[in-house]
């Protein structure tokens, strides 16, 4: 499965990179370095195009792998990425990322927080609790449990749902190896809302049919977030990742 999900980002990985720029020397006050954290059902090469073009231009990327076990271990495993960098970082989460880089965001290198199609919640506030402030979408109507309790989304709506602008091939490829999120994640409350205390930048997705545009709208405007639109799916740090890198960028040089 897992070979799968990479056989589908290195092909996503070099149509995004056909026109990036040639690696330069950064801006002064830039913060250099990038952590990147996965939302649920995808492993950590979701970010390779983005993470690929960041790097071509001179950032020290960091993909953040999730356990998916519960919002503490991604916390944690987010938290040691962290420790592991040397000054500013923009820390970026999609969307189930989104819940952990609010909860890991007040790490003092954080400089900035980027929320790509991504859950916002505030202290208290859990994937579960949000769930119920509006009518599902053709994506969460469709998120089963197994008998383990693990969360994933009915293979059969998956592409619509997630990634209906992908080629239709690496869509069912994704959709037939997702990595399941535990139900105590869904369930979790946040602790701390970095967002409160940092710059952010949101990223809308309006073509979203897992996390409605209306309530990526909401997150962006709750945090104070300087928003850009991208005409995509929930899988728009893929298909449009030029653009998220470029609005990471901008993060990068935000104070």
């Amino acid at each position: 499965m897992r070979n799968l999900m990479l056989s589908a980002a290195a092909l996503l990985a070099a149509a995004a990179l056909s026109a990036t720029a040639q690696a330069g020397e950064l801006p002064r006050g830039t913060a250099h370095n990038i952590v990147l954290v996965h939302g649920a059902f995808v492993d950590q090469t979701s970010w390779k195009p983005v993470a690929d073009i960041l790097t071509k231009r001179g950032y020290h990327v960091t993909l953040v792998e999730n356990p998916l076990t519960s919002l503490a271990a991604d916390v944690d495993a987010t938290r040691k990425a962290l420790a592991a960098q040397t000054g500013r970082t923009v820390l970026v989460g999609h969307s189930w990322g989104g819940v952990v880089i609010t909860e890991a965001g007040n790490d003092p290198k954080v400089s900035a927080l980027v929320y790509v199609s991504a859950f916002a919640p505030d202290v208290g506030e859990s994937l579960a609790s949000l769930s119920k402030g509006g009518p599902g979408t053709e994506g969460t109507n469709a998120i089963r449990p197994d008998d383990k309790g693990y969360l994933s989304i009915d293979p059969k709506v998956f592409p619509s749902a997630v990634a209906a602008d992908l080629p239709p091939k690496v869509a069912e490829a994704l959709a037939n190896s997702q990595l399941p999120l535990n139900h105590t994640a869904f369930e979790a409350p946040v602790d701390v809302a970095a967002w409160h205390d940092k710059p952010t930048f949101y990223v809308v997705s309006t073509k979203d049919r897992l996390l409605a545009p209306d309530a990526q709208k909401m997150f962006a405007a709750r945090i104070k977030a300087k928003v850009t639109e991208v005409n995509g799916s929930h899988a728009s740090l893929v298909v449009h990742a030029q653009q998220v890198a470029a609005v990471i960028e901008k993060a990068a040089q935000a104070r």
